[in-house]
């Protein structure tokens, strides 16, 4: 019934409403927005009707199904891989030359694709404040921050960004993320020397007592809570073997409860071990608090209940929309991103791909290799649109905001939300993102 349930569109208006408020609720709502009770409370007001409507009409294990199979190993692997990386702190100052800005951001660009783009900006984000904190011209190294680890950097696996896990939870296999090392690899090429150039133009602007200053206080990068690699590189072995195809008994219909979340007790027993074994002094360096993982755990509570209804309708009216070439996929699913959480957005459109294989796939994608029971290339476009337009606005992902307060609070002038997309993103990353389509989707 759930597959052929004819679902209406006004069922789905929560979930628009749900997406509006995550949008437009720290503009407008301010102080009231920031308490993780009221987005919780917004959370559950606009649950209640969808889960009424989906009870009513037999949807039951639909329902199901989304809270328990997506919703909590979602919030189960971000939480872990926020404890994790909240227990490594990294500390120094360098000399904030171009050169060594650009190593810096590599770094982090790589960092991004294993532990989350969330993980690796808050991890570097301060030490990179400190690097450049002598230096007059520092906000376009925040924006490039943004761009390359806060959201392109995760492109690579499915620990990088969450609508890949999302996609990974779908059936795409963990090694089928690194198909997309070209885009991952070229997009960073090009953002790294761009900035590059962008940052040698400001460094030569610098006032030649703020560069000699810089040049006196230094300090050695040193990194504390080491024993958090080793439970990183868990949760990556865990995500990455730990499944269906690897483990058929998984999804067995008797399978002991147990043995079907095994991937996800593992997760939860590594960021038990990281709580128990990283000092306390580490996480308060880093200045570690529940409250960013908690906001996660509010909304999408949310975002996963109120989706369904309009998931369901995606599938069943995927060829009336007219949307079949991958680049189609790439800038519907990307311009969505920009101004919504681009993980339901993948999803949204994985849907919609999936829709499109149930109503009749267009003959010239026929011969396509399937993934996840999509096209491929429809997939890769899914998965470059969500990751890389997530950079385009400040709520295009969780990340760009966290990075933006902290850059303010140690005093950096940070663009506007519109002074942001015209000065930079549109002129900067659209075309980037526009060259990556045309060579690869």
């Amino acid at each position: 019934m759930e597959s052929t349930f004819n679902m209406p569109l006004w069922v789905s208006i929560p979930f628009l409403i749900m997406l509006l408020a995550i949008a437009v609720g720290p503009l407008i709502l301010g102080k009231w927005w920031d308490k993780n009770k009221n987005k919780l409370l917004v959370s559950i007001i606009l649950s209640i009707p969808v889960v009424v409507y989906m009870l009513d009409n037999g949807l039951s294990t639909n329902l199901a199904n989304t809270v328990v199979h997506d919703y909590v190993p979602f919030i189960i692997l971000l939480g872990s891989l926020f404890i994790i990386t909240g227990g490594i702190h990294v500390s120094g100052d360098i000399k904030a030359t171009p050169r060594n800005n650009v190593l810096f951001m590599g770094i982090g660009y790589v960092l991004a694709a294993f532990m989350g783009t969330t993980g690796a900006a808050m991890l570097l984000i301060r030490p990179m404040i400190n690097t450049n904190q002598e230096r007059k011209y520092i906000t376009h190294t925040m924006l490039f921050f943004i761009a390359a680890i806060a959201n392109c950097g995760g492109l690579l696996t499915a620990l990088g960004d969450p609508p890949l896990f999302m996609l990974y939870l779908r059936g795409a296999e963990f090694s089928w993320f690194f198909t997309l090392f070209p885009e991952w690899a070229f997009t960073g090429v090009l953002l790294l020397s761009i900035y590059y150039f962008v940052d040698r133009y400001y460094y030569k602007k610098e006032e030649w007592i703020d560069l000699a200053e810089d040049s006196i206080q230094q300090e050695p990068i040193r990194v504390t809570g080491n024993i958090n690699f080793l439970f990183l590189l868990g949760v990556i072995l865990a995500v990455a073997f730990i499944n269906k195809g690897n483990i058929p008994a998984m999804e067995q219909e008797n399978t002991p409860i147990w043995l079907e979340y095994i991937r996800e007790i593992i997760l939860v027993i590594l960021a038990a071990l990281s709580l128990y074994y990283t000092k306390s002094e580490v996480r308060k360096n880093n200045s570690f608090s529940w409250t960013p993982i908690t906001e996660v755990a509010c909304l999408f509570l949310g975002i996963f209940v109120t989706m369904s209804p309009a998931l369901i309708w995606l599938a069943n009216n995927a060829v009336s929309f007219g949307v079949t070439e991958p680049r189609q996929f790439l800038y519907a699913s990307g311009v969505l991103s920009s101004f919504l959480d681009n993980t339901p957005t993948a999803v949204a459109f994985y849907d919609l791909a999936r829709g499109l294989v149930t109503g009749g796939i267009p003959p010239f994608l026929s011969e396509s290799i399937r993934v996840a029971g999509v096209p491929e290339i429809l997939l890769k476009a899914i998965c470059v649109g969500s990751v890389f337009f997530g950079s385009m606005t400040y709520i295009g992902n969780g990340p760009n905001f966290m990075v933006k307060s902290i850059a303010e609070e140690r005093g950096i002038k940070m663009p506007s939300f519109f002074a942001y997309m015209f000065k930079f993103s549109l002129i900067v990353l659209l075309p980037i993102y526009i060259i990556v389509q045309l060579i690869f989707i």
